[in-house]
């Protein structure tokens, strides 16, 4: 797999706007209740036009433990998440981001955490393995996700008849040297589970300056509520603008954020401001 792209580079961006929708959820510990609240958030968000669907980090499973989901990870390829993705996005078709979902690796106690893409057709035409691994601790609050999770290594955009997208996952946002990595993008897509304490501090300020200073659309798909697991995530999913306006946002609970990426509105932006020409590292 191209680390930089998959598709045809290059493609033309034939494709003057396109619909597209984050799926917010405040998944449980149980897979087919999971996926059954996803289809119909899938559906909900085609009759309102979406085109390219996203779903948030761990919508398929937010476990009692972060062992729970190492138990349901899935051989690459095939599973019944994977199946579920395939046929929604071939059902409907449309451009299907499966959030992130646990794959198996040759660990006996840890997984990777994927981001997988599927194509109109039902076809898989991306996988990104999450790289930046979340640790946190303050007061009762502590999170190690190197305990279960094994790190992914490379950056990874898929081509579309619209455009560019770049793919991360949660933790990712904090590091905007993966996103110059990506070059230049007109989409990037984030699922995340933030954790509300974290969330509350950095959450928006972040994903704004990463469509800032990439000039691009980005389309942040959270979890949103408390969690069996007695977790509170953050929510907040949003649509973000090249110039960092926030376009649609859903603060709490399950819900679609939708809205219209426009070439005309990436062009202005950066025939206004070409920061990206005027980059030299």
């Amino acid at each position: 797999m191209n680390p930089l792209g998959t598709g045809v580079p290059g493609a033309p961006q034939n494709v003057p706007t396109l619909r597209i929708a984050a799926l917010q959820m405040v998944s449980t510990p149980r897979v087919d209740e999971n996926l059954a609240a996803a289809a119909r958030l899938i559906g909900d968000a085609v009759a309102q036009g979406a085109e390219l669907v996203a779903l948030p980090e761990y919508f398929a499973i937010m476990g009692m433990s972060d062992g729970d989901k190492v138990k349901v990870r899935e051989v690459d390829g095939r599973g019944p998440i994977q199946d579920f993705l395939a046929a929604r996005a071939r059902e409907y078709q449309i451009w299907l981001i499966g959030g992130s979902l646990p794959l198996w690796t040759d660990h006996p106690d840890k997984m990777l955490n994927s981001s997988l893409v599927y194509d109109p057709h039902g076809e898989r035409v991306a996988r990104y393995d999450k790289i930046h691994l979340f640790g946190f601790r303050q007061g009762g609050e502590c999170y190690d996700e190197s305990a279960t999770i094994e790190a992914g290594r490379q950056p990874i955009a898929f081509t579309t008849p619209f455009g560019r997208v770049g793919l991360s996952i949660c933790y990712d946002l904090r590091f905007p040297e993966l996103y110059r990595a990506l070059g230049v993008t007109d989409l990037l897509v984030l699922p995340a589970a933030f954790t509300e304490t974290t969330g509350r501090a950095h959450w928006e300020i972040l994903l704004r300056a990463r469509a800032i200073e990439n000039q691009c659309y980005v389309l942040a798909v959270a979890q949103g509520g408390r969690h069996e697991n007695g977790r509170e995530t953050h929510g907040n999913s949003m649509l973000i603008d090249p110039w960092g306006t926030i376009l649609d946002r859903k603060l709490k609970g399950p819900g679609i954020v939708i809205g219209d990426l426009e070439h005309a509105r990436l062009a202005e932006v950066r025939s206004s401001l070409p920061a990206l020409k005027h980059r030299v590292m």
